[in-house]
C-alpha cells in the first residue's frame, strides 16, 4: 500500500470557532491516498481538506537513456506561489522535447538543476489554488502546459502549473485526449497566431503536417479561414486532408517544390533542416513569415557553453533575419512554444467544438515510463504516446 503525505487546509469558519480537533476525528485516522480524498470531500461543510505534500513522481536524475528515468514515492509537492494551480493529473502526453531533454538537449541549463521532473502537458483536476488565483476552482477539470525551461515537469500525481497556463478541459474529450493538445496546439498557435497573424484567405504552408505540433497548425489556420497546405509522410496525407488541408503532398514521392504552386503568406516549417528552410523561404511572398521550430539556442548553448552559446545563437538568427529581409522581403524567426491565457481559450473552444484533436497512437501507465520513452526512441509508435496515472 502506497501512502502519501498530505497537509491540512483549514478554512476560515473553522478558525472562527469550528473544531479542527472533531473535523479531523470525523475522517476517522485515514491516511490511504484514496480514502483520505474520498473523506475530505464527504465533509465540505467543515471547511478542512487534505493537499498531498509529497506524491510519486518520475524523476530524472542523469541524462541519458529510457533506463536512466526513475519512478519515485514521496517526491516533496513544494507549497502554492500565488498565481499557481496544483494539479491531480490524470494523464500526460510525451513531447518530443521530453526525450530530447532525457538525452541531455539542454543539458547547459538543466544539468546544474538535476534530479528534474519531465513533462509539459497534462490533464486533471485542480487539488488547491493559490491565493491570487480567480478563474480556477479546487475540483475543476483543467488541461494546460508548462513553459519548455520548467524544472518540475507534469510527470507526477500532482503538478504544479500558473493560472495562465491551465484552462478548463471540456466535458466532450477524455482527459487522455485532452493531454495531448495543450504544447503542441500553443506551440503552433504561437507561430500562426502571435506572430505571422494569420487571417481568413490567407495562404499558410505547413511543413511536416504529420507530427503533433504540424496537425495541430493545420487545424488551427483551417479554423482561421486559410486556404492551407502541408507536407507529411504517406500514412499522414488523409489525416490532413480530413482536417481541411486542401493539399497534403507526400514528400516521400513526390518532388514539393513540383507539386505545390503559388506563393504563401506563412510558412512553419516544423522539421527544420537546411533544405526544408530553403524550400520554406522560397515558397514565401514579400511580406510573409518563416518560422521555425529548430531554433539553434539550446545546441549552441550545450556545444559551447551559457557564455558564448547564447550570444552566438543570437548572431545567427540576427543574421539571418537581415539577410532574409533584404533579399526575400520576408520575415524570419524561431517560434517555441509560451503560455497564453488567448491562445489557450481558443485551443479550449476549437477542442470543445471537435476542430482541434491529436490522435493517441498508445497509452502507457505511469509505471511503465521507461517502456513509453524506449517506444518513442526506437520509433515503435510512430504518433502521440500517453502516460496515464491512476
Amino acid at each position: 500500500m502506497r501512502f502519501l503525505r498530505y497537509r491540512a487546509i483549514v478554512s476560515s469558519s473553522l478558525r472562527n470557532g469550528s473544531s479542527v480537533g472533531s473535523s479531523l476525528g470525523g475522517l476517522g485516522g485515514i491516511h490511504n491516498l484514496g480514502h483520505v480524498e474520498a473523506a475530505a470531500a464527504r465533509t465540505p461543510s467543515r471547511g478542512l481538506r487534505f493537499v498531498a505534500t509529497s506524491c510519486r513522481a518520475v524523476m530524472l536524475p542523469r541524462f541519458g537513456g529510457p533506463e536512466v528515468l526513475e519512478l519515485r514515492d514521496n517526491v516533496a509537492v513544494p507549497d502554492l506561489k500565488p498565481n499557481e494551480v496544483l494539479v491531480r493529473a490524470r494523464a500526460v502526453s510525451i513531447n518530443p522535447l521530453d526525450t530530447r531533454m532525457r538525452s541531455g538537449y539542454g543539458r547547459s541549463i538543466f544539468q546544474p538543476l538535476l534530479p528534474l521532473i519531465l513533462g509539459r502537458d497534462v490533464s486533471g483536476e485542480v487539488a488547491e489554488v493559490g491565493a491570487s488565483v480567480r478563474s480556477l476552482r479546487v475540483g475543476q477539470e483543467v488541461f494546460g502546459a508548462l513553459h519548455p525551461t520548467a524544472v518540475r515537469g507534469t510527470y507526477a500525481e500532482y503538478a504544479i502549473l500558473a493560472e495562465d497556463e491551465l484552462t478548463p478541459k471540456p466535458d466532450s474529450i477524455t482527459h487522455i485526449e485532452a493531454s495531448t493538445i495543450p504544447f503542441a496546439a500553443l506551440t503552433a498557435w504561437r507561430a500562426l497566431k502571435s506572430t505571422a497573424r494569420i487571417i481568413e484567405g490567407q495562404r499558410v504552408l505547413i511543413i511536416g503536417g504529420g507530427g503533433a505540433v504540424g496537425f495541430a497548425a493545420v487545424q488551427l489556420a483551417v479554423a482561421a479561414g486559410c486556404h492551407v497546405l502541408t507536407t507529411c509522410g504517406g500514412q499522414s496525407v488523409q489525416q490532413a486532408l480530413a482536417a481541411g488541408a486542401e493539399q497534403a503532398v507526400d514528400y516521400t514521392k513526390e518532388d514539393i517544390e513540383l507539386a505545390i504552386k503559388g506563393k504563401f503568406d506563412a510558412v512553419l516549417d516544423t522539421i527544420g533542416a537546411a533544405e526544408t528552410e530553403r524550400i520554406g523561404i522560397n515558397f514565401l511572398r514579400r511580406g510573409g513569415h518563416y518560422m521555425t521550430l529548430q531554433g539553434e539556442t539550446a545546441s549552441l548553448a550545450d556545444r559551447y557553453g551559457l557564455v558564448i552559446g547564447l550570444p552566438a545563437a543570437t548572431a545567427i538568427l540576427l543574421k539571418k533575419q537581415f539577410r532574409y529581409r533584404f533579399s526575400h522581403g520576408i520575415e524570419y524567426g524561431w517560434t517555441y512554444m509560451r503560455a497564453d491565457s488567448e491562445g489557450l481559450n481558443e485551443i479550449r473552444l476549437l477542442s470543445e467544438a471537435k476542430k482541434l484533436h491529436i490522435p493517441v497512437d498508445k497509452t502507457f501507465p505511469i509505471t511503465q515510463v521507461r517502456e513509453a520513452h524506449e517506444a518513442k526512441d526506437k520509433r515503435l509508435v510512430p504518433g502521440k504516446v500517453v502516460l496515464e496515472l491512476d
